[in-house]
């Protein structure tokens, strides 16, 4: 579609929450992750140095979830329901031997995240119909072999406004800068000093509550990847083999926000639209490798 033929401006978002079906059912033979198996958070503690080998078994794991998330997204049109959409990627990882990370991680409910117009992230699966003009964002995350790849895009819904479809361009730009700018040695918040420097040009509220973080044995490690200007604070400095994620989240408007009733929907208080991108990534000699990329056929 050409930019004449686009509505201007991205409405205000009045989503509500819609029926969550049943848990799906996931093989025994599948490897659950150690949360599955007690109360509360992850008890898992491990560096977020890898090794060589642990980090091809986290580049495994991530093509799997970028695979499904094609999947996903090939099906996404106006009418879908995003419980049709988890019901795609769920079978899609069972299907190639992996546990979807999301499905019962602190109790969420579903096995990815599909978050819509105003949601900023944490949207649970339901019988919403997509609708002409949204935009979703579908986050998910494969275990496999004792370790998660993580990852998350944007989808247009039909016919998109340009001031949605230029929020989701640049977003996804803004997650290749913050890639962009990983070095071994830089501390880790020259990340969010670039995408905040980019987002800023266009006015873009970047939002601060929701982070990067590492990745691997754990789903969330305790490493901290802002994507705004956080300096002096999280300075950890980046060594090679440091395995996280980068995933920036833009907003039209406000990067306050509020949290539905369901304790994980969070959306933007004053309705207006946000976008994400995320890859997990590892550090090397000369820069960082996605490991969130679908293997070519």
């Amino acid at each position: 579609m050409s930019t004449a033929d686009r509505p201007r401006r991205a409405p205000l978002g009045n989503l509500t929450a819609g029926k969550v079906s049943p848990i799906r059912h996931v093989p025994e033979h599948i490897a659950r992750p150690e949360y599955m198996f007690h109360d509360g958070p992850e008890v898992v503690t491990a560096s977020d140095i890898k090794d060589t080998e642990t980090i091809e078994r986290i580049a495994v794991a991530g093509a799997l979830a970028a695979q499904a998330l094609v999947e996903v997204g090939s099906a996404i049109t106006p009418g879908i329901t995003t419980d049709e959409l988890d019901r795609i990627g769920h079978e899609f990882l069972i299907d190639n031997g992996a546990y979807p990370s999301c499905l019962g991680y602190m109790g969420f409910p579903k096995s990815l995240c599909t978050s819509i117009n105003e949601v900023i992230c944490h949207g649970i699966p339901d019988d919403r119909p997509l609708e002409d003009g949204d935009i979703i964002n579908v986050d998910i995350t494969a275990y496999v072999d004792g370790v998660h790849g993580d990852t998350c895009a944007m989808f247009e819904v039909g016919q998109v406004d340009e001031e949605s479809h230029l929020l989701i361009e640049r977003t996804r730009e803004a997650l290749a800068r913050g890639i962009k700018a990983i070095r071994p040695g830089r501390e880790i918040n020259v990340i969010g000093r670039v995408i905040e420097s980019y987002a800023k040009r266009f006015n873009y509220g970047v939002v601060r509550d929701y982070t990067g973080h590492g990745v691997g044995e754990a789903f969330h490690s305790g490493l901290i990847v802002p994507h705004y200007d956080a300096a002096p604070a999280h300075n950890e400095v980046m060594e090679v083999g440091m395995v996280f994620t980068v995933e920036p989240m833009l907003t039209l408007g406000s990067i306050d926000w509020e949290q539905w009733d369901d304790d994980w929907t969070v959306v933007t208080r004053d309705r207006s639209r946000s976008a994400q991108f995320e890859h997990t990534v590892v550090v090397t000699e000369d820069g960082a490798r996605i490991l969130t990329l679908p293997h070519k056929a």
